[in-house]
């Protein structure tokens, strides 16, 4: 193959991961539209009563329970895109690249995240508390009931941070590796770390091997995302040097070795406390804080964070593309 071949064959290769990031910036994830994280979703609750019905209700019955359903989660959504894609490349190969376009934008969720965390700020801007604290506990795991409004900014922050790599770097770090399939496979993992990966009771032992599989395959995303988000810090007018400090000071400040990494990033660039103590499940959880209190939280930082968020992900992109892109040329020249 000549070397313009080659180039023609990776462009190819990095266009569903192009028009997937155009597609969610276009369309974010409309309301009531198919998607699969919902599917996945009931998945998990289905297969999770399922086990327990027929492992044993015993701390070694219930991690085998745990063990299954993140094999069975992992095999599924791995092996149906990958048909699915194999199946539509027989037909034409043409096909099969636009339904990985469809698959890449559906694993995405930047729009999305934008807009949820917007409707918090348009609450605070209106003073309407309920209509922020009910706009937050839409993308929050915490209890939102007993935030303060300046508790309310944190979540939203937090969230925007976090998910920064959970929506949109690490999907696109898998996609350059291994396409739609193996971030489909991400996706689950991460999917089910949300819903089951809990230290309570009831999921303690259960979530045990969701939790362990999310670490790991969010360990180089995370760090990648919170390596971007300083950059795009610097390069969007905001304080890059104290997103760097409080990245290399605090982004182990979390249970999850991952998530304090673009938290940390984010506390930084805009000079707030992220983090402390939260409600889960009606229960006061001790945790660190992330960041200096230069200033009081408010609302105009859930805009700020957006816009990091952004700059972040088209670092990450524009990165892993060309990654993507020289790989496959390599290998095919």
């Amino acid at each position: 193959m000549t070397g313009a071949e080659a180039a023609v064959s990776a462009a190819l290769a990095v266009l569903p991961m192009v028009l997937g990031l155009a597609l969610d910036r276009r369309f974010g994830d409309p309301e009531g539209f198919p998607h699969p994280v919902r599917a996945m979703g009931r998945m998990i609750q289905g297969l999770e009563s399922w086990l327990r019905r027929r492992f044993p209700q015993s701390q070694g019955g219930e991690r085998a329970a745990g063990i299954c359903l993140t094999a069975a989660m992992m095999l599924f959504w791995g092996a149906v895109p990958l048909a699915l894609l194999l199946a539509a490349a027989r037909v034409h190969p043409l096909l099969a690249a636009v339904l990985e376009s469809f698959f890449c934008y559906q694993l995405l969720a930047v729009r999305s995240l934008r807009t949820e965390s917007m409707k918090v700020y348009r609450g605070l801007q209106a003073k309407d508390m309920e209509q922020a604290r009910y706009a937050v506990s839409r993308i929050v795991g915490r209890d939102t009931r007993p935030l303060s409004e300046e508790g309310i900014i944190r979540a939203a922050v937090e969230t925007v941070a976090e998910n920064t790599s959970d929506g949109a770097a690490a999907p696109l770090f898998y996609m350059a590796i291994g396409g739609a399939p193996l971030a489909f496979v991400y996706k689950a993992v991460n999917t089910m770390d949300s819903m089951v990966g809990y230290k309570n009771d009831r999921y303690r032992y259960f979530g045990w091997c969701s939790a362990r599989m999310d670490d790991l395959w969010n360990l180089i995303p995370a760090r990648l995302s919170g390596v971007c988000m300083i950059l795009a810090a610097g390069l969007l007018g905001m304080d890059g040097k104290g997103a760097l400090r409080i990245f290399l000071r605090d982004r182990y400040q979390h249970k999850s070795p991952n998530s304090a990494q673009t938290e940390a990033a984010c506390a930084g660039a805009l000079g707030i406390r992220l983090a402390g103590d939260a409600w889960y499940f009606g229960k006061l959880v001790p945790k660190p804080w992330i960041g200096d209190s230069k200033r009081p939280a408010e609302a105009e930082d859930i805009p700020r964070a957006c816009r990091l968020m952004e700059g972040t992900v088209a670092l990450a992109a524009a990165f892993l593309l060309g990654l993507r892109f020289l790989a496959v040329w390599l290998i095919l020249r």
